[in-house]
């Protein structure tokens, strides 16, 4: 099977580019594992694979700057240098609005931001609040392989995906992900509300060495 041609590989994996996508990844490259980063920025790629798909239009139906704030950022909340002091998701969302209100962002903006990133381990929640929240729900659910049960798996080519995981490795993400949303988790009851992705994480690695979702991943398209 042959490959992309390099023009079509550089334009899948070309970032935004811009000042205020510079700054974000400034802001989240010293603080997360190059497994967390990695993941981040190809829930960004994934994401535009899959508005494609939806055939939506950047700067009609999206903002391509928001979406590579809100995928990039969305896993700011278990930082090396957070807080960590409330649930994982809705740190990490408060820190990117306040980022990017720092930044002149508006407050609409930021605030679309802000729900794309807390609600992004929210089934049936996500999918009815906007575009954004759509797109960075399901590229972050594609860069599970389809453990989170995204119905857009196929979405990505094979050739697709080998030039995105070329430019930007797993690095056993899965693990290395669980284990950052563990330990931020169990800082603080407050970080690991039951029947919440970091509380259900924490309890079952407690009681079963791993996650549920660990399990699933390993079936998964991508395995890891």
């Amino acid at each position: 099977m042959t490959g992309p041609t390099r023009e079509a590989t550089a334009d899948l994996i070309t970032l935004p580019g811009t000042p205020l996508a510079d700054a974000v990844m400034d802001l989240i490259r010293p603080v997360e594992t190059p497994s967390v980063f990695n993941h981040s920025i190809r829930s960004y790629l994934f994401a535009r694979l899959v508005a494609d798909r939806f055939g939506l239009a950047v700067g009609h139906d999206y903002q391509d700057d928001l979406l590579f704030a809100a995928c990039a950022m969305h896993d700011l909340g278990v930082a090396s240098d957070g807080p960590h002091n409330q649930r994982f998701e809705v740190e990490g969302a408060d820190r990117a609005a306040e980022f990017l209100l720092d930044r002149g962002v508006t407050a609409a903006d930021a605030d679309q931001v802000w729900q794309a990133i807390a609600l992004h381990t929210s089934p049936g929640i996500a999918e009815r609040r906007g575009t954004l929240c759509v797109l960075v729900r399901e590229g972050v659910g594609l860069d599970f392989g389809g453990a989170l049960g995204s119905g857009h798996v196929d979405a990505v080519t094979d050739e697709q995906a080998d030039a995105v995981h070329a430019a930007y490795p797993r690095l056993d993400m899965i693990r290395s992900l669980t284990d950052a949303i563990v330990a931020q988790a169990a800082k603080n009851p407050a970080n690991a509300p039951r029947y919440a992705i970091p509380g259900e994480f924490l309890r079952e690695r407690e009681t079963f060495g791993r996650t549920r979702l660990e399990h699933a991943c390993r079936s998964s398209r991508w395995g890891n």
